[in-house]
Formats: structure tokens, sequence, C-alpha cells
């Protein structure tokens, strides 16, 4: 069986705020699909509403993707082919706990460290817990969704 590629895609009320979090937060990158975007335009297959201007270029109005650095990508769609994280724009808030959540690893001795800089990013503290298993920090991105720093 050829393992198959994925993403992890993520409800958002703004997801263009929710990316530029998450990139800072992972050290990823903002895809960059203006080159898709400006050649749907051309032939009309997408219109001027579906887009908006983000860091300087056109991107979706209500999709972006963030991408691990290293990870390859294609140069005509700027579609990441490894780690990612997509945010779409959904009408509805959140509601309730998240079923999935992303466990963060600082580096040894550098958790409280990196919990401080995630909360200068609009992250906020939700809660310390210490068990037998280990000690983590949970956490809530600007838009309330969980993660863990451990």
């Amino acid at each position: 069986m050829i393992p198959l590629h994925w993403k992890l895609v993520i409800d958002a009320a703004d997801p263009h705020p929710q990316a530029d979090f998450w990139a800072e937060a992972l050290g990823y990158v903002v895809e960059d699909n203006s080159a898709l975007i400006d050649r749907l335009l051309g032939l009309g297959h997408v219109t001027e509403a579906d887009t908006v201007e983000t860091h300087g270029r056109r991107a979706w109005r209500d999709l972006i993707a963030v991408r691990h650095p290293d990870d390859p990508y294609e140069e005509e769609t700027g579609i990441g082919l490894g780690r990612r994280l997509l945010f779409q724009r959904v009408p509805e808030p959140k509601s309730g706990k998240n079923r999935l959540h992303l466990d963060l690893h600082a580096p040894s001795g550098r958790r409280e460290a990196e919990v401080a800089r995630l909360e200068a990013l609009g992250a906020t503290v939700l809660r310390q817990v210490k068990e037998p298993g280990g000690e983590w920090t949970v956490m809530a991105d600007p838009e309330g969704n969980e993660f863990c720093v451990q």
C-alpha cells in the first residue's frame, strides 16, 4: 500500500489571522497560491470576490494553508506536499471541546518560555496539567481551538 498524503483542516471564522498565528507558532510558512489564483482568474474560473490580498499577494478569501518550510511544494500552485494545516472559513462558531488537537513539543527546559511566546502571539493559557505521565500546558489559539505545549 502507498501511504496517503494528508493535511489537517481546521475550521475558522477568519482563516487568515489563524494561518498567521499558526505559521508563527510552528515556524511554518503561509502558502503562496497567487500564481494559481491569477491563472484561474485569467481563465474566468473564479472571480475577484473569491480572493483577498494578504502579505502583499492575492490569496483565497475562505482558505489558507501553512506548511513546513522544508517540505516540498508545487511551484505552479504553491500547495504544500508535506506537513500542512489548512484553515477554512465556516459560518458557525466553535462549540465545545476539540476532538482533535495539536501537541507542541518545546525543547527540554523551554516549555514556559514557549508558552510565553505563544501568549505574545495571541494564545491563552487554559490550564496547567501535572500528572504521573508528564506535565503540559493546555492553551487556546486566537479562535479558541485547544492545543497543548509539552
